[in-house]
């Protein structure tokens, strides 16, 4: 029998033996995560294992709810503590008896590794299996590119790996990557299984990774390659894979470590942690009693536009009963059928059941009378852009909500504590900024205003997360965080139209730098006219002395609207996906510089990069000292997860905090000199707390 002093030992780890199999249970809660002390306690086990001469097989399981869901990712900053995780794989495989991994929740990165390196893996029917790595901008680092090819062959390995694949349990079982699954009792299935195979040993390790074309692994590659932005890791990753094919195991496994640990410290995978540890924390509220968060079933969306019915839809995909209301009767129906058809594409391109899509309509109903959203438990309000007609709406809604119901606005701009102001009850009412398509985009921004109550804002935080969304949480401000960011950073790059750079430049360096598209194809796929509007709006408060670019006034002025009107920045051919250079908008630019006497000069890539950049840091640090976010990062999570920062930049705070204070300072200095009058240097110390 184990020894009751080995138990002490492991507290991560608890042993115990059933008969002649002894069962391992990874405890370290929530998800088990792999850190130094669970695989120290797996080693030991394993070592005691082959030591007692009462067990002749083992199971190796998960406690709680999942079995190990990925390594301790706060250990990859710093050098990994021994052992490492091959070290305790190599120990299972060199076993002389079997082990058996029994799967449930899920078993991912260094989970899924060590699975691999076991005899049999079975599994609770709802588990999911995968390598995230690439996510990290790392690659799976303890075999899983050496013993995964092996079970299901190079080019399934590389649609998994390089995408970061989560893999439920079903298909795992048809790709072979499981042995069983079973629907009940995962732990005495997995101790007959074990027992069937005492006295054998079977290793993937042992197996020849099936031959494959050269040409399917090359349409393999492209694919991957495409899908994951060509980063370095996706490049890496698949060399390790195919070696899989070329060279011996321990070979192919010593090459894979060595990129593994020379990915690990790398600048990308530092920015992709940033971002994975600032998104983590979003929820963090939820785990707090202090607050106990309405439970919302019922939604109201006010308005059937683009906006409306992208929410609509967004809820009902989310399981919520939603009632669209709109007082234009064509309008509503329009709204309507938008979602109607929505789903109906869903069901003829194969990502939704047509049982599925029927049950989430049946939850669905469109009216044009108030009365109908009285049983709304959230009412969110998706109207024009009007204080005046927000004003309006915000009436209709008190009169006939309940009282009890929470009332959002989803506005780009304008005042929410205005718009509470003019309520009866402004402790209810709160922002919600939907980014469009709003059934697609996972930014959220939650308006948190002079008045609304923390329970509010937990009602949000968990509404957000049942949609799926990335929830950041705002200060009532203009343009609260995303929109106040985006338009420091446009600015800056209309300051460099007038400067000697053109569209398509600072468009392509900042594509080239990662960003999905460049503010300038951005403007015309929204419409110049949005902003135009914005701007005169703006024409009696805003300061002459302040530096101001007309160019986008000029293209307005000539009915360059963008894309819907067939030219804004560029020329869009009948047909054409994408925008071409017009000479007509070089024009404009060169009479506006000539007019405010600019003598045009040549920007490189790099320095309209970094003028954006430290345009993004500048603005954040604003926001941090005016106590619009409460935590900085909260801004890198809202530019990659809104909009099109590369996540694997980090953010413009991370870059920030890698660059350090006295350079950054350096850096808004030199920026200031070069936007003029209306520029104001922030106070950079939030950045750095």
């Amino acid at each position: 029998m184990v020894q009751t002093g080995l138990k002490n030992m492991m507290s991560k780890i608890n042993i115990h033996n059933e008969a002649d199999v002894m069962v391992i249970s990874v405890n370290n809660p929530p998800i088990n995560a792999g850190s130094t002390e669970v695989r120290k306690g797996l080693l030991d086990a394993i070592q005691a294992l082959q030591n007692d001469p009462n067990s002749s097989a083992a199971v190796i399981i998960g406690a709680g709810n999942t079995f190990i869901a990925g390594s301790d990712i706060k250990e990859f900053s710093q050098p990994l503590a021994e052992p490492h995780l091959p070290t305790v794989i190599s120990a299972i495989e060199n076993c002389s008896k079997p082990v058996v991994c029994a799967l449930h929740g899920a078993a991912l990165g260094g989970g899924f590794e060590l699975a691999l390196a076991c005899d049999a893996r079975i599994a609770l029917e709802g588990t999911v299996v995968g390598l995230p790595e690439v996510t990290l901008g790392i690659i799976p680092g303890a075999g899983g590119t050496q013993r995964l090819p092996r079970l299901i062959g190079v080019e399934k390995s590389i649609e998994i790996i390089c995408a970061g694949s989560r893999i439920k349990a079903d298909e795992a079982l048809k790709l072979g990557i499981i042995n069983k699954l079973v629907k009940e009792d995962l732990l005495g299935n997995a101790i007959t299984f074990a027992r069937s195979l005492i006295g054998q040993k079977i290793r993937i390790r042992d197996v020849s990774t099936p031959s494959v074309e050269a040409s399917t692994v090359l349409a393999a590659t492209q694919k991957a390659l495409k899908a994951g932005k060509n980063r370095p890791n996706i490049h890496k990753a698949i060399e390790m894979i195919c070696n899989a094919i070329t060279l011996p195991i321990d070979q192919g496994l010593a090459i894979e470590r060595e990129v593994f640990q020379e990915l690990r410290v790398g600048t990308e995978a530092k920015a992709l942690r940033h971002q994975f540890f600032a998104e983590r924390k979003l929820f963090k509220a939820l785990g707090s009693d202090e607050q106990k968060p309405k439970r919302i079933e019922q939604v109201a969306v006010i308005g059937a536009g683009t906006m409306g019915s992208g929410i609509a839809i967004a809820c009902l995909s989310a399981g919520y009963i939603v009632l669209m209301l709109d007082q234009n009767e064509a309008a509503l129906e329009n709204g309507a059928k938008k979602v109607a058809d929505f789903y109906d594409s869903r069901v003829k391109s194969g990502k939704i059941a047509a049982e599925k899509a029927s049950t989430i309509l049946k939850n669905f109903t469109y009216s044009s009378q108030w009365a109908d959203i009285a049983s709304a438990d959230l009412v969110i309000e998706a109207v024009f852009e009007d204080m005046e007609v927000k004003h309006a709406v915000f009436q209709k809604i008190e009169e006939y909500a309940s009282p009890e119901a929470l009332l959002a606005s989803n506005t780009s701009y304008l005042d929410i504590d205005a718009i509470a102001a003019k309520t009866q009850n402004p402790s209810r009412v709160f922002g919600l900024h939907f980014f469009s398509p709003a059934q697609v985009m996972k930014l959220l921004e939650i308006v948190r205003c002079k008045f609304t109550a923390p329970s509010v804002i937990a009602a949000s935080l968990q509404f957000a997360k049942r949609l799926g969304k990335t929830p950041v949480i705002s200060a009532n401000a203009f343009g609260f965080i995303g929109n106040r960011i985006y338009a420091a950073y446009r600015r800056q790059c209309e300051f460099m139209l007038e400067e000697g750079a053109y569209p398509e430049q600072i468009d392509k360096a900042l594509e080239d730098y990662g960003f999905a598209m460049g503010p300038f194809a951005v403007a015309d796929m929204s419409g110049l006219d949005i902003a135009w509007a914005m701007r005169k709006s703006q024409v009696g408060t805003r300061n002459p002395e302040h530096r101001y670019v007309n160019i986008p006034d000029a293209l307005c002025l000539a009915g360059r609207f963008g894309r819907k009107t067939g030219s804004g920045y560029y020329e869009y051919l009948e047909g054409a996906k994408k925008g071409v250079v017009d000479p007509f908008v070089h024009k404009v630019i060169d009479e506006a510089s000539a007019t405010k006497g600019i003598i045009r000069r040549e920007f490189t890539s790099e320095e309209i990069v970094n003028r954006v950049l430290f345009a993004m840091i500048n603005e954040i640090a604003h926001l941090a000292s005016e106590k619009v976010v409460s935590d900085v990062t909260d801004c890198d999570v809202a530019l990659v997860n809104g909009y099109g920062f590369p996540r694997w930049c980090g953010g413009p705070v991370f870059i920030a905090q890698e660059m350090g204070k006295d350079k950054l300072n350096s850096e808004i200095d030199a920026l200031a000199k070069l936007s003029g009058p209306g520029f104001i240097k922030a106070n950079l110390d939030g950045l750095f707390e």
